[in-house]
């Protein structure tokens, strides 16, 4: 278990970094693989050397080898936090491969959803829509018999944030729809977990900023939802089964 743990530590460092490419790019039309890394003050190709996550960033105290421009310290936290993440999914979900494909997987796509909803206000369509495929894909070569569950997930999670959107127009984009249809093909029945997180966390934040800016600014501050129902993602991933098999014992 400790060397798998190490492997997906290791892997989310590689994964990590390309992810920060994916939030670059994507949102800007850009291609994914070419050119390659560079500097984008300099645009001077990254050696590999200085590639390596997370180290080669506190080598050269976060500044460019070439032209010396400031590397936004974004760069080696999301790379960290993605390798702590897989680690910690590993740890979870350990007793299912299953399982531990879906969430590595999931992981790998909640982190450039989060960042390019924060950074842009938009989810992307390639990326719900690659998940929703992945998810269905890894269900039926793993676990046929899980599928049935997936869709069901997948489809009552987007209904429910439909039904908010449709209520409250302007305050949900379809974008957030369709990642909570995605989220619910990826975790099925604690799906449920992830939405409670997600609405629970924005409602906090709301009422945080309304407190600071007032009642009616605070109302009219835009915030984008996807990173919350990332958050939930996560949370569902690493305490989903112990969460619904404490409510479900509760009601038995």
């Amino acid at each position: 278990m400790l060397a798998l743990t190490l492997c997906a530590a290791a892997g989310g460092l590689l994964v990590g970094s390309f992810l920060n490419v994916v939030a670059w790019r994507l949102p800007r039309g850009e291609s994914l693989m070419v050119p390659g890394s560079h500097c984008p003050g300099c645009a001077h190709p990254v050696r590999p050397y200085d590639n390596v996550p997370v180290l080669s960033w506190l080598l050269l105290r976060g500044r460019c080898r070439d032209c010396r421009a400031p590397i936004a310290a974004r760069y080696p936290l999301v790379e960290a936090l993605t390798a702590a993440l897989a680690a910690a999914v590993v740890l979870a979900r350990a007793g299912s491969a299953h399982d531990v494909l879906l969430g590595l997987v999931l992981l790998a796509l909640l982190v450039p959803i989060a960042l390019i909803d924060l950074d842009h206000r938009v989810i992307p369509n390639r990326l719900t829509a690659f998940g929703a495929v992945a998810a269905l894909a890894i269900g039926v070569a793993t676990d046929l018999d899980g599928v049935p569950q997936q869709l069901v997930a997948g489809a009552a999670a987007g209904g429910f944030l439909l039904v908010a959107a449709l209520a409250r127009p302007g305050g949900m984009g379809m974008g957030d729809v369709k990642l909570a249809a995605m989220l619910g093909l990826f975790l099925g029945r604690e799906v449920a977990v992830a939405l409670l997180v997600a609405l629970l966390a924005g409602t906090l934040v709301g009422v945080a900023i309304m407190a600071r800016a007032g009642v009616r600014e605070g109302r009219r501050t835009a915030i984008p939802f996807g990173p919350f129902l990332a958050l939930g993602g996560v949370v569902a991933l690493l305490a989903g089964p112990a969460v619904v098999d404490w409510y479900l014992s509760t009601i038995a």
